[in-house]
């Protein structure tokens, strides 16, 4: 079976990681192996993974990223994982709930031609009542609506394909594509928006999956409020809340 990776960066989610490891455990496809890339977490992050390492259904493998930032961990996972032999990888975050169909969507849809595979996110269950997942969805609504307009995101520039909102906790690519993009920028933030930009000007190949699916965490509504998270969705930053929800 074509190798496949799983990336799951990390940053103080010691209370949060082990529900994420154990919706890894439960894909109907676990034929791979998952590399959490952890981003210098002083708390117990890194112990819980490899407690879970010990009855986990596939190999399990940790580094560490000192240098601060998503893109930094996530970069210097997706090329570890390239280097021991990866030619697909998929990324999810230690906050958020793979869908037991993640995995199998993903590598579907990446050996049907998918350069570059983005799923759908919805909001977790657990963390807000009806309201405060239909204020999530808005938002995400919101942001996607934003992207598509925004004048820099027009095919103008030299982009191949029409700007989607592309969600890093729920995303598939081919190694080759990986490092032919030159990879994922390590900085500035918003990493993800400048990856599917980096994409968009290299390839038509990217597709999306409504049956990829990750439960998303809202936890960033209540650091940042609604007004902060609709301004992190509009590109522009949270305002002047200096909280670290990685």
């Amino acid at each position: 079976m074509t190798a496949l990776w799983v990336v799951v960066p990390a940053y103080r989610e010691e209370a949060r990681i082990t529900a994420t490891l154990n919706a890894l455990a439960a894909q109907r496809d676990r034929e791979f192996t998952l590399l959490v890339a952890d981003n210098g977490s002083t708390d117990g992050t890194v112990g819980a993974v490899r407690a879970f390492a010990a009855r986990a259904p596939f190999p399990v493998e940790v580094l560490v990223e000192p240098e601060k930032g998503v893109g930094s961990a996530v970069d210097t996972a997706f090329r570890h994982a390239i280097a021991h032999g990866a030619t697909l990888l998929a990324r999810t975050d230690a906050d958020c709930l793979p869908a037991p169909g993640w995995t199998a969507a993903a590598r579907a849809a990446l050996l049907d031609g998918g350069g570059l595979v983005c799923g759908r996110v919805t909001a977790r269950r657990d963390e807000h009542g009806p309201a405060g997942r239909a204020v999530f969805l808005v938002l995400v609504a919101l942001g996607a609506f934003f992207g598509r307009i925004r004048p820099a995101h027009h095919r103008r520039h030299g982009y191949l394909t029409p700007y989607r909102m592309h969600a890093g906790n729920n995303m598939a690519i081919t190694a080759e594509l990986y490092l032919a993009v030159g990879g994922m920028p390590r900085r500035p933030s918003p990493t993800d928006r400048l990856f599917i930009n980096r994409v968009r000007r290299h390839t038509t190949a990217i597709t999306h999956r409504r049956d990829m699916v990750v439960q998303n965490s809202t936890r960033r509504i209540r650091a940042y409020g609604v007004l902060g998270t609709a301004r992190w969705y509009l590109e522009r930053g949270p305002g002047t809340r200096a909280v670290d929800v990685r």
